[in-house]
């Protein structure tokens, strides 16, 4: 099984995003036995909060749940446990990379935007204190890159 752990800072906007928009692409492609998928914050403030509100609102008008509840990366057992580590921002890069201090899990730690297919764009950026067009800009980077990592997932178990 492949496992994915998607990171943002709080895991309330970006990651809990990435995470529904990769679940319902996995649903769909029925590889949900083969693909688990998860998200965390590199910071604990909103440990065992649903997603943002808007963010919730926004990825259901197109058809994709945030259902999970935020948690913590956890570097004792996160580093182990999953296969890609994907940052959203180069903030949230260098703080998982600051974790790895002997540089042993480098070849699981990837930018969400190395996926993407389509949109160029360097970083998914935050939403939190912008408006409507910052989430569907989120959504829309997101589904480019969630599309072209189970590609490159596919292409790599096939």
């Amino acid at each position: 099984m492949t496992k994915i752990l998607f990171v943002c800072l709080g895991n309330i906007c970006r990651s809990p995003s990435a995470e529904a928009v990769m679940k319902a692409f996995v649903e769909q492609e029925n590889l949900q036995d083969k693909i688990f998928i998860d998200s965390a914050g590199i910071s604990g403030w909103h440990i065992g909060q649903s997603a943002d509100a808007r963010m919730q609102k926004h990825a259901a008008n197109r058809n994709f749940y945030l259902t999970s509840r935020a948690r913590q990366f956890d570097p004792n057992t996160d580093f182990e446990e999953f296969d890609y580590i994907i940052a959203m921002d180069y903030e949230n890069m260098r703080d998982l990379r600051s974790m790895d201090s002997r540089n042993i899990y480098k070849d699981k730690l990837h930018m969400m935007t190395e996926f993407n297919t389509k949109i160029p764009a360097d970083i998914v950026p935050d939403p939190y204190y912008g408006g409507a067009d910052g989430f569907e800009n989120v959504l829309d980077i997101l589904e480019d890159a969630c599309n072209g990592l189970l590609q490159k997932i596919k292409s790599n178990t096939q």
